[in-house]
């Protein structure tokens, strides 16, 4: 089995779908010659099996905005795998969203949930339906005629949609009510849930907060620590506020934030007067940081990426191939020594290929941001027992499922020389797992 005429094969059957292309590629150059040596996965058709999806699901959703007009958007829900427990995985609403985006974080999400070692598969879905700018009621009808649709594919013993860009607690609220409404169930359907309905601690603070985790742990077995680490974050949304506050309780230096209009230098490190106020601005006033910027005095690089500061650590946790080869090169330059992926697959294969050669500390998100989806998992598991933890216990059981990601990697990635690629062991561990159950179910 070689890697171009695999990769042939799955162009060839998705065509014009660069995202699902990219996302197999990095795993399949891993995955490949380890299939080679493990022959009964090459005879099962195992990594053939896994870039086909179960199943995708195309719909329409049919909605009515504040002036009575009749909207029309396309809705999403593709199912990657079940093999190790129900599909899992977030929804996104967002405009760029294409079959193309959710078949890679599909894809993704399946190595993503192995890694946890909790039982979930892998799915995706979501809608081209932007909610910015819209009313709450506009948001409401439009998250009903979604849910409509979407609850003759999902259950919480079947698929467990989640929350992702465009769809935080608001979304999740209405689209539970209305599958409660339809269903007439009350059951851990979907997560991201508000406390007050079966919703589970820190699940939003869990995306940054387990990157930063996993960062711990791969500095550690360096022997250093985040103390005084200077660290690039780009994004500003929730996963980037949520490594940030980590970060800086556990005393590294966040000297960026980025958004659509550029990125704010904050040279001596942000405050959590800063980050409450970053904090406020995105998640109530939808403003640019460039306000940020003035109110504070720092300055403000117009549409510019932030990598060009010199920096310890970088944690890109704003959207896909936001760092590019240019951007991974500036970064080496500069003497960077760790990357932790906070969003999906926000490196370009170029970039990674820079990373891996150069030996960094590297972990691509299906490691890297897993925290999220770990907690999603612990979220289903509290409902299925009708109880709550406490926040300290879902943070700690948080922390476990990191060091055990970390191991994983750390197991498969070994490359001699006591160098660990992190990607390697991310991929070859998240395979694992599920090749095997695929294998013990036969041909399915």
């Amino acid at each position: 089995m070689d890697l171009q005429s695999f990769m042939k094969g799955v162009t060839r059957r998705n065509p014009a779908e660069k995202e699902f292309h990219q996302a197999v590629k990095e795993v399949a150059e891993h995955v490949i010659p380890y299939i080679n040596q493990h022959p009964i996965y090459e005879k099962a058709r195992i990594l053939e099996r896994l870039t086909e999806p179960d199943r995708v699901v195309v719909f329409r959703v049919s909605w009515e905005d504040d002036q009575q007009n009749v909207r029309v958007n396309r809705g999403y829900r593709v199912q990657f795998s079940n093999a190790i427990g129900p599909y899992k995985g977030g929804l996104r609403f967002d405009k760029s969203v294409s079959l193309s985006i959710l078949k890679f974080l599909g894809f993704e999400q399946t190595f993503k949930n192995s890694l946890t070692t909790l039982p979930m598969g892998g799915a995706k879905g979501g809608s081209d339906f932007n909610p910015k700018g819209k009313s709450n009621p506009e948001i409401m009808r439009f998250c009903q005629s979604y849910m409509t649709e979407l609850q003759h594919h999902i259950g919480k013993d079947v698929d467990v949609p989640a929350g992702d860009i465009g769809v935080g607690e608001r979304e999740i609220s209405y689209l539970f009510g209305q599958y409660k409404r339809i269903s007439g169930e009350f059951s851990g359907t979907l997560t991201g849930k508000g406390l007050s309905f079966g919703g589970s601690p820190i699940r939003k603070e869990a995306t940054g907060y387990g990157c930063v985790y996993l960062a711990e742990e791969m500095l550690k077995r360096k022997d250093e620590c985040l103390d005084d680490k200077i660290c690039l974050i780009s994004g500003s949304g929730n996963v980037a506020q949520h490594a940030a506050e980590k970060l800086i309780e556990l005393g590294a230096k966040v000297v960026t934030f980025s958004d659509r209009n550029g990125f704010v230098h904050i040279p001596d490190g942000a405050t959590q007067e800063n980050l409450n106020y970053i904090i406020d601005l995105k998640t109530n006033q939808r403003g640019s940081l460039k306000t940020f910027a003035g109110e504070f005095g720092f300055t403000f690089y117009e549409n510019e990426k932030p990598w060009k500061i010199t920096c310890d650590l970088a944690f890109p946790c704003a959207t896909q191939n936001e760092l590019d080869k240019y951007d991974a090169q500036i970064l080496l330059k500069h003497g960077c020594q760790l990357v932790c992926e906070g969003s999906n697959m926000p490196t370009t294969i170029e970039g990674v290929h820079l990373f891996e050669e150069a030996k960094i500390l590297y972990a691509p998100s299906k490691a890297a941001n897993a925290g999220g989806v770990a907690i999603s998992g612990l979220e289903m598991t509290q409902n299925s027992i009708r109880i709550t933890w406490s926040r300290e216990e879902v943070d700690r059981h948080l922390k476990t499922i990191m060091h055990k990601i970390h191991e994983q990697c750390v197991e498969y990635g070994n490359k001699g020389n006591n160098h660990i690629s992190y990607l390697k062991g991310a991929n070859i561990g998240g395979f694992e797992k599920v090749a095997k159950a695929l294998l013990s179910f036969g041909v399915v």
